[in-house]
């Protein structure tokens, strides 16, 4: 479809940039990229191998014979699977009659585009958590400002605990509502009174609280009605690995335009599941 509205009758020069969301789930702070080199280098799935913990005897001088036990092994798959592309051209009469810098800022809204679809795939590897991590449904009341650390991060900060989940490096991402209602509450601490002006370039973080970074974002999972998907963990939870990401620019057959695609091969995987955990927070 050929850009009708820059015509010579528009003469503004200055785009209206489209308004974009902050992209988190598959950013640094949330997820690894420990396998992405080996993928990188041939490939498409890495095969992730565990042990089994050794078991702890007594040991009796003079009475115990030690047997050697057998280690057994597990394996998690990470596979490179998920395929995404854009394309879209620019008639050189239209290129010509806008005063605006079409391409470069199509381009930036293309790449944003494949990166937020990258971003609410990651946000739905949340369904992997481990059992005894998901809180299920809870109530928070729009008329209790500490609802929202009492009730959502205090118990999420506990499942992790007791999960042996270290407590370097931990986060929560958190929808909008549940942002501004931790606003409400004393103990959050905001990013610009925390004293750390170096996380002040991660996307999305706002603040900390309760052990962890604090990260907004409108790809928080909506399962039904009000109820959103808080997700806590560390990093070492999900690995995430692109095996292609480029942009070429070209000139069709067949017309006068100047193109653009763009390719994102890419995948993750949840592989410590008992490293995340998962509320429903309801907005009451």
């Amino acid at each position: 479809m050929a850009i009708i509205r820059f015509r010579p009758e528009i003469w503004s020069a200055n785009l209206l940039v489209a308004l974009r969301k902050a992209l988190v789930f598959a950013g640094p702070g949330i997820v690894n990229r420990d396998y992405e080199g080996e993928i990188a280098e041939a490939g498409d799935t890495v095969r992730i191998t565990s042990i089994s913990d050794p078991t702890i005897g007594t040991y009796v001088p003079n009475q115990t014979t030690i047997t050697p036990e057998e280690l057994t092994d597990a394996q998690r798959t990470l596979v490179v699977d998920q395929a995404k592309y854009f394309a879209f051209k620019v008639d050189d009469v239209d290129a010509r009659q806008a005063r605006g810098n079409v391409i470069p800022e199509a381009i930036s809204r293309a790449a944003y585009k494949l990166a937020d679809v990258v971003d609410q795939y990651v946000a739905g590897l949340y369904t992997g958590v481990a059992t005894a991590n998901a809180l299920g449904t809870i109530s928070v009341a729009a008329g209790t400002p500490t609802d929202a650390y009492d009730k959502v991060l205090v118990p999420l900060k506990v499942k992790l605990d007791e999960a042996n989940v270290p407590t370097a490096d931990r986060y929560v991402v958190v929808p909008p509502w549940l942002h501004g209602r931790l606003l409400l509450d004393g103990r959050f601490i905001k990013l610009n009174e925390s004293g750390d002006n170096g996380q002040a370039l991660r996307n999305g973080m706002v603040g900390r609280a309760a052990g962890f970074d604090i990260l907004v974002s409108n790809n928080c999972i909506n399962v039904t009605g009000d109820d959103y998907i808080v997700q806590a963990g560390t990093p070492m939870a999900i690995s995430f690995a692109e095996q292609i990401n480029k942009t070429e620019a070209y000139r069709p057959e067949g017309g006068f335009s100047d193109a653009i695609k763009g390719l994102a091969l890419y995948g993750a995987k949840l592989v410590r599941p008992e490293a995340i955990a998962t509320a429903a927070a309801s907005q009451t």
